[in-house]
């Protein structure tokens, strides 16, 4: 009897274990359909996010293509016209080397190879204008060291501490981007000294 009775015990503890698996099942299955909804709305959700970030990633690279190739449109020549002023500078270097010279001040036909070289010089300076090259005017401006560089210092009691006196070699502007800085004198700071004057 007491053995049919463990066996009884026995097999009700397999039943119930049994039954436990089953509602676990039940409730897995349950929890994994929820699972899975919750998944398909989440990834409709991320999809659409990513969606929505490619979309604005392509705006921005559109944006950014526009962008190199407006510059490239723009500058694309820079170098070319950095390179163009030399010949810019040797007609100047040109007249004044004419115009200095003792052997050539005799000559009757030196003021019109002299115009020759004048008109040259204009059309070149109007072609630089036309495609966006444009002197920087440094007469009597402050100096900037964005635009100039200083080559040297000039004692002028008349003129302000910084005041351009002097170009050495002329600067250009390629639209509003800096092509060549102008060389340029600067007027320095004088102090006077009136103790020493006043002790000599």
């Amino acid at each position: 009897m007491i053995e049919d009775s463990e066996k009884s015990k026995n097999i009700d503890r397999e039943n119930d274990k049994n039954i436990e698996a089953e509602e676990s099942k039940f409730s897995n299955k349950e929890s994994q359909d929820n699972k899975d909804k919750m998944t398909i709305e989440e990834k409709l959700k991320d999809s659409e996010d990513k969606l929505l970030r490619s979309l604005a990633e392509i705006e921005n690279q559109r944006k950014r293509f526009e962008k190199e190739i407006k510059e490239a449109f723009e500058f694309g020549s820079f170098n070319f016209a950095k390179e163009s002023l030399a010949i810019l500078d040797n007609l100047g270097r040109a007249k004044l080397a004419i115009k200095n010279d003792e052997s050539l001040k005799d000559n009757k036909d030196l003021e019109k190879f002299l115009e020759n070289i004048t008109i040259i010089e204009k059309d070149l300076i109007s072609i630089f204008e036309k495609n966006r090259i444009n002197k920087i005017d440094t007469k009597n401006k402050k100096f900037d060291p964005n635009l100039h560089q200083a080559m040297s210092e000039i004692d002028d009691l008349k003129a302000a501490p910084g005041t351009i006196l002097q170009e050495i070699q002329a600067g250009y502007m390629l639209g509003e981007r800096l092509l060549r800085p102008a060389l340029v004198g600067v007027a320095k700071k004088v102090e006077k000294n009136d103790d020493k004057k006043g002790g000599k």
